[in-house]
């Protein structure tokens, strides 16, 4: 490695909302993933175009939690300039091929992304190290539409679990009770001890950041957007977190408002 490699020492810093959330909690909204996720929550979005806005705010999602967490080294890699001058090569830093990682599909609205994460991975890293998991679950609901626990009919979980970040690309953080539920599992009956646990989110409310903050405070939560759409204008003029017991973003039904209501409904157009 040359010891004067251009991009050996580059600072990459994460582009995010300031919260007052803590060190763990990334709102990495920004223009463009803004007005994708807008165009994504709008009545005339539906299947086949519904699955591109997710599709591309989810990369531009793992982007960001990768360059945050994955390990990097510096790497020398032939380009095609190599036949015509000697300098014709790239010195810097590039991802450890060797991370492991899973990705959890939680059914039925994180089918799609984390197939699309999982997709993605093998473009960087070996693919031994890749996994992608299953878990079937969804809310459990009283009479009332009241959210009361959660419904969980199987899972298929591919082995262990060391040393691994494991991420759960769950599309909407309402109230946190079934993303909380699979990672207790993962941490109590899956072999090994990962390197790190990260949710992946477009949208979360303030209920669900409290959640995992109580049941699981070492997650790491990258969302595009928060949703506190309930609470009084005081609030939201607020940085996100100042007056957490005032944030209000789910209905009385753990519905997200603004929200973009019903994604997994839509990305596998079942209305049941």
């Amino acid at each position: 490695m040359p010891k004067d490699c251009q991009y050996s020492d580059l600072n990459f810093r994460l582009n995010e909302v300031e919260t007052n959330y803590g060190d763990n909690v990334h709102i990495v909204s920004n223009p463009f993933t803004l007005s994708m996720l807008a165009k994504l929550g709008s009545p005339e979005s539906v299947q086949p175009r519904l699955n591109k806005y997710v599709e591309d705010l989810y990369m531009n999602l793992l982007q960001q939690v990768l360059n945050h967490l994955a390990p990097t080294a510096l790497t020398t890699i032939e380009t095609r300039m190599k036949e015509h001058v000697k300098e014709g090569e790239y010195s810097g830093l590039t991802f450890k091929k060797d991370q492991k990682f899973i990705s959890v599909n939680l059914a039925r609205a994180g089918i799609f992304p984390s197939h699309k994460c999982f997709e993605e991975l093998h473009y960087l890293f070996n693919a031994e190290g890749l996994r992608q998991d299953h878990f079937y679950i969804n809310r459990k609901v009283d009479d009332q539409g009241q959210v009361v626990g959660v419904d969980v009919s199987g899972s298929k979980i591919g082995g262990p679990q060391e040393d691994a970040i494991v991420l759960f690309p769950d599309p909407m953080g309402a109230t946190g009770g079934s993303l909380s539920y699979c990672i207790d599992h993962y941490k109590k009956n899956v072999e090994g001890m990962a390197k790190k646990y990260v949710a992946m989110h477009l949208i979360v409310t303030p209920e669900y950041i409290q959640r995992m903050q109580k049941d699981h405070p070492d997650v790491e939560i990258f969302a595009i957007r928060l949703d506190r759409g309930l609470s009084d204008s005081s609030v939201l003029n607020s940085v996100p977190g100042t007056n957490p017991e005032l944030e209000r973003g789910l209905t009385d039904n753990q519905y997200i408002v603004p929200g973009a209501g019903g994604v997994g409904e839509i990305l596998n157009n079942s209305f049941v």
